[in-house]
């Protein structure tokens, strides 16, 4: 997980969240709400998914847009901003998405909680979806 300083509130609560569910979270960073540059801590994140180190991430700024914006830019990452639960679960099922950006300043931590159950609970597809992944990675 990893936030700038738009999201560290709603990332301290799904840390704290996650943990109590039995998942193993690392924290890259903010660590309190001092300002800090989005790309900095989106960067981490991706690269530590994309080396295969965490086979999903969680990254929280105002909007989830520019956090999404830098992980994808990483070879590998497939990230998404979502708000809702249709494109939460769509970005599982058919794009095998392995990095969530949430927005802190869209969402309350219930429905913030309720986004990271159904991304983390959703497979993926497979099928269909399958040859259009690959070519996203190529």
């Amino acid at each position: 997980m990893g936030c700038d300083h738009g999201g560290f509130g709603l990332k301290t609560e799904l840390k704290s969240f996650l943990a109590a569910q039995g998942h193993s979270v690392k924290d890259f960073g903010t660590f309190s709400k001092d300002p800090v540059d989005y790309p900095d801590i989106a960067f981490l994140v991706a690269q530590a998914v994309a080396r295969g180190e965490y086979e999903r991430g969680i990254l929280v700024d105002t909007t989830g847009i520019a956090s999404a914006i830098v992980a994808n830019k990483v070879f590998g990452v497939r990230a998404t901003p979502c708000a809702d639960p249709i494109t939460v679960k769509s970005s599982r099922e058919h794009n095998d998405a392995n990095v969530l950006c949430l927005g802190a300043g869209l969402m309350k931590i219930e429905q913030a909680r309720d986004l990271v159950t159904t991304w983390l609970t959703t497979a993926f597809a497979g099928g269909r979806h399958t040859r259009r992944v690959e070519k996203i990675q190529q």
